[in-house]
Order: structure tokens, then C-alpha cells, then sequence
């Protein structure tokens, strides 16, 4: 027990606005789309990384950040009510409602925000797979940002262990537990960021759809190890075979992140004599 590493307790509450509190956990999101949104202007600025290729202008990324945040956040809360509560929300429709008490799911998020390409794209008449490619790049900053969240809350505290770094979240039942949040944080945030950022210096940004593929499949592999350290959600714990929902619901992911990047490599690298002009 002397080799434990005390959980830094941090209020989740950053500051009182009047009689708004304004939590660690909504500051996550919000700088995750921030932060995501220079990120993209960065990509699509960058003429070398495109040679031609159609994108968004720099307007039209303002208008993708609104498609996106509300995708994540409509698509995000339906998915975990969907997947991991519904007996709770169905019996207590109004609180689907209160996001400040927590409570959404990555993957529901990642569909609420693919619808939002999807329509910004249609709209723009920008190719919807290097709008989603440019999406992908910047997820994993959110993710990072999303997870530490997770810790400072507490919630999501890992499996039982003896790992001299194991700590003691409040609110558990005093077992040292797994940091599994920062786990998350690293493979989810800073291991997947750093993958991306190498593939698109090689150039996946002027393959639609590889750098989407990538993320997909680095995502869904990164969850699903980080899935063993993780404790169950406790309205659910372990389904078939000792297998999470977080792991099952990463295993069609993987498979479209596959899909992608065969497509991707398969097709005809298009070819454009003129330079895009991003404004």
C-alpha cells in the first residue's frame, strides 16, 4: 500500500459564474473542439499536404466546428443512453437532459459528428471524405483533453490492481484502482495524434479517406486494450466472455477503419495540376 500514488483530488468545478458552475468536464469538451478547429485551419492551409486536392476553405471550417460540436454532443448523449443506461432514461426521461451530470459515449459521438460532415459537405459541395479526414486528425485532441476530464471528475476509474501507480478514486470501494483514464489519455490522445500527424506528413491527407481509415482503426485498437484495464460501466459490467461494451462497440469501427484504408490505397491517387486556393 506505501507504493500507492495519492489521487490528486481537484474540485470538477473550476469556477462559479453567479450561480453557474462552470466544470473541468464542459471546459474538455469545448477546448477539444477549439483546439481541433486551429488544428484543421493548420491542415487545410498547408498546400503541400494537398497538391491540389479540393477541401474546405478557412470560412467553411467555422461552419464545420457548429456541424461537429453539435453532432458530438446530440450524437454523443443518444449513444450512451442507447447503449449503456436505457432502462435509467426510460424511467427518468428528464434526466437524458442534464449532460452536466455526465454520461456520453465516444462512439455515439463519433456517429453524431459523421452526420455533421455528411451535411456540411452536401452543403459546401467540399468531397466528404477529406472533410472527414481532416475531422479525424483532430479527434484524438479531444479525446486526450476528454479523458483527463474523466480523471479530475473522478469517473471511469480502472480495474483493481497492484501497480505501484494504482491510486484510490473517491467515491470507489477503496481498492487501488487503475488510472485507466490517463491510460486512455496517452494511447487514445497522444500515441493516436502522433500516428496521424506522421501518416499525413507522408502525404494520407492526398488519399481520401486513409487518414479517416487510420483513426478508425488506431481508435478501435486503442479502446479495446485500454478496455482491460478499464472497469465496467456498473449498470452493465462484462458481457459475452468477459468482453466490454466499449470493446464490442469498437470492433465494427475497426473493421470500417480497415475498409477505409483499402479503399483508400486501392484507388487512383487523383491527380491536380493547380494548387487550391484556401482563403
Amino acid at each position: 500500500m506505501f507504493l500507492l500514488i495519492p489521487y490528486p483530488v481537484i474540485n470538477p468545478v473550476l469556477v462559479h459564474i453567479g450561480p453557474f458552475p462552470i466544470r473541468w468536464y464542459a471546459l474538455a469538451y469545448i477546448a477539444g473542439l477549439i483546439l481541433g478547429w486551429a488544428y484543421v485551419r493548420h491542415l487545410v492551409r498547408k498546400e503541400s499536404l494537398w497538391r491540389g486536392l479540393p477541401r474546405p476553405s478557412l470560412a467553411q471550417i467555422d461552419d464545420l466546428l457548429v456541424y461537429v460540436a453539435f453532432g458530438v454532443i446530440l450524437g454523443g448523449r443518444a449513444g450512451y443512453v442507447l447503449f449503456y443506461n436505457l432502462p435509467l432514461y426510460l424511467a427518468h426521461p428528464l434526466q437524458i437532459f442534464e449532460l452536466w451530470e455526465g454520461g456520453m459515449s465516444f462512439h455515439g459521438g463519433l456517429a453524431g459528428a459523421a452526420v455533421g460532415i455528411i451535411l456540411f459537405a452536401r452543403r459546401t459541395k467540399v468531397p466528404i471524405l477529406s472533410v472527414m479526414d481532416i475531422a479525424a486528425a483532430a479527434v484524438p485532441i479531444g479525446l486526450c483533453l476528454g479523458r483527463i476530464a474523466n480523471f479530475i471528475k473522478p469517473e471511469l476509474w480502472g480495474r483493481p490492481t497492484d501497480v505501484p501507480w494504482a491510486m484510490i478514486f473517491p467515491g470507489s470501494d477503496g481498492q487501488p484502482r487503475h488510472p485507466s483514464q490517463l491510460y486512455e489519455a496517452a494511447l487514445e490522445g497522444v500515441v493516436l495524434f502522433f500516428i496521424i500527424s506522421l501518416a499525413i506528413r507522408l502525404g494520407a491527407l492526398r488519399r481520401p479517406g486513409l487518414t479517416t481509415g487510420i483513426f478508425a482503426l488506431g481508435y478501435g485498437v486503442a479502446r479495446i486494450i485500454s478496455e482491460f484495464f478499464r472497469q465496467p460501466d456498473p449498470q452493465l459490467g462484462y458481457l459475452w466472455d468477459g468482453a466490454t461494451m466499449g470493446q464490442i462497440l469498437s470492433l465494427p469501427l475497426i473493421a470500417a477503419g480497415l475498409a477505409f484504408i483499402v479503399f483508400a490505397l486501392r484507388r487512383r491517387a487523383p491527380k491536380h495540376e493547380s494548387a487550391n486556393h484556401v482563403s
